[in-house]
């Protein structure tokens, strides 16, 4: 009798066109490679995430390491946080740099936003970064401040600050910083060991007005900061010279410059098409032609050349405006010339009248001293020098009518028949607060010659002038009337001059009322 055939009721046999189901072992199978599968996907992930911590570089920890680096300073936040698309970078906010032992603030910015690119992760370079809400503090002049910044390879292609405050701060604490409000600041290919490409518009703070200027900086000479190189180009306008008392106009001016800090060539042009002097109140053009170079590491500036142009007349000025020891502030020294002038230019600066008391051809050499302070212009300007006015005539009729008669009178001839007659007037100036002291003051007519000395005061225009005058003839036959007679009195004190009498005169009252007459009081021998 054969065997029964027994049969697992598990694992039936398959019958033909019949679907195969999964056991349970495959089943697992699947489960074990899909864990296994998503076990190396988080490892991978892991990984990825690690090596991405650890290289990504615009990780907080990373950017602030590089930013404090490169300003040797130490470098908090507020707080940031990433950004992935559609450019890699970081955003910053409430950035602070604070330099050296004593934690001097350095630069505070609101918001830094980085803008990098995924082939700059590779190349080190950054296409973009802006800073809002900038605000720099330069340190004293004179602090000594010592920067040593790392070498890197990082390069930025465009650091945008609009909108930042640079604030130089006094030497004093009483004083006010000086304030310069960026409008427009970008720098180009700014990176380790090459000069930067800067674009700059700024508004200057005196006198105030606004600068745009581009150009190179650097590199910068670690060591030996004066022999940094720079070289660019400028605009300033509206420049408002009212913040300098005692003149007033609008100012523009352009140029180029070159060289390195301490040594800046710079040449260029202004224009004030409304210079004026306070006391004055005549508006006149005022154009110049000047060279001159700047010592950025002291902020002193020297004047190689300087033409100016106001009217008909042509100035020639050199000098400096720079640190005097022992005194704050900064001091212009010039000195003037000028061999083709007219007086009526100069003088229509300084006085309210409609036309220049005097016109005629001036020559002139002088030097002047602005010393800091807020004194108004006319009260601090010092001036020493020589002048000379041929053949000059004065405007206003009453007053060329008695240069003309007392010619005419001095000839000998009738002061009726007085012709037009030109004047010379020469002598030396010095003027001090307000005040012209001038001294050898000589005055020359046909027929007569003054010697004078004595005061001008440019501020109430009072006129005290003393001296000798020699006429060709006798004194009382100059004039007519009580003048007559009273000069017919003195004539014998002179009978004994051979070339001519000499008589004490003076110059009083104003600028705008002169009074003319004999000088009684004066003791000295009318013979000198």
């Amino acid at each position: 009798m054969s065997s029964p055939v027994v049969t697992s009721a598990s694992t039936p046999p398959a019958s033909p066109g019949r679907t195969t189901h999964k056991t349970p072992r495959s089943s697992s199978r699947a489960k074990t490679t899909i864990l296994i599968v998503a076990a190396m996907v988080f490892i991978a992930a892991g990984l990825a995430t690690l090596f991405w911590n650890q290289f990504w570089p615009f990780t907080e920890k990373a950017v602030v390491q590089d930013l404090a680096e490169a300003s040797d300073s130490t470098v908090t936040i507020r707080g940031s946080h990433r950004t992935y698309f559609p450019s890699p970078g970081c955003i910053l906010e409430g950035v602070e740099f604070h330099h050296g032992p004593d934690k001097w603030t350095l630069i505070t910015i609101d918001r830094l936003t980085i803008e990098g690119s995924y082939s700059g992760i590779v190349t080190k370079r950054v296409p973009r970064i802006r800073a809002e809400g900038g605000h720099v503090f330069v340190p004293p002049v004179g602090n000594q401040v010592i920067f040593k910044t790392q070498h890197s390879k990082l390069v930025v292609e465009e650091l945008v600050a609009n909108g930042t405050v640079v604030e130089f701060a006094p030497d004093q604490p009483s004083k006010k910083p000086l304030r310069f409000e960026v409008q427009r600041g970008m720098l180009h290919n700014v990176q380790w060991g090459d000069p930067i490409d800067y674009d700059l518009k700024f508004h200057n703070p005196e006198p105030p007005g606004e600068i745009a200027t581009r150009g190179k900086f650097g590199v910068w000479i670690k060591g030996n900061a004066g022999e940094t190189p720079i070289s660019g180009e400028y605009t300033f306008d509206h420049a408002d010279l009212g913040v300098y008392h005692g003149v007033a106009g609008t100012l523009s001016s352009k140029g180029k410059y070159s060289g390195v800090l301490k040594h800046i060539d710079i040449a260029g042009t202004t224009d004030v098409p409304d210079f004026e002097v306070r006391t004055g109140e005549h508006k006149v053009r005022l154009v110049t032609e000047y060279s001159a170079y700047v010592d950025a590491t002291h902020g002193d500036t020297f004047l190689k050349h300087i033409d100016a142009h106001l009217g008909r007349t042509n100035v020639a000025v050199e000098g400096s405006i720079a640190g005097v020891k022992g005194r704050k502030g900064k001091t212009a020294l010039l000195t003037l010339a000028s061999r083709q002038g007219r007086i009526e230019d100069i003088l229509s600066l300084f006085v309210s009248e409609p036309h220049a008391p005097m016109s005629g051809p001036i020559t002139l050499k002088a030097k002047v001293e602005i010393p800091p302070g807020m004194k108004p212009f006319l009260e601090k300007v010092r001036l020493q020098g020589a002048f000379g006015i041929d053949d000059s005539t004065f405007s206003k009729p009453e007053t060329q009518q008695n240069v003309n008669e007392l010619s005419a009178g001095a000839r000998g001839e009738k002061v009726e028949d007085a012709e037009t007659v030109l004047s010379d007037l020469k002598g030396q100036v010095e003027m001090e607060e307000g005040i012209a002291k001038f001294s050898d003051l000589t005055f020359n007519i046909p027929g007569a010659k003054a010697r004078m000395h004595g005061t001008y005061n440019l501020l109430n225009h009072k006129i005290d002038l003393h001296g000798q005058m020699r006429v060709d003839t006798k004194i009382s036959k100059t004039t007519t009337g009580v003048k007559s007679l009273l000069l017919r009195i003195i004539d014998p004190i002179f009978k004994k001059k051979k070339k001519g009498e000499v008589v004490p005169v003076h110059i009083a009252g104003t600028y705008e009322h002169p009074q003319f007459g004999l000088d009684l009081t004066d003791q000295n021998d009318p013979s000198k």
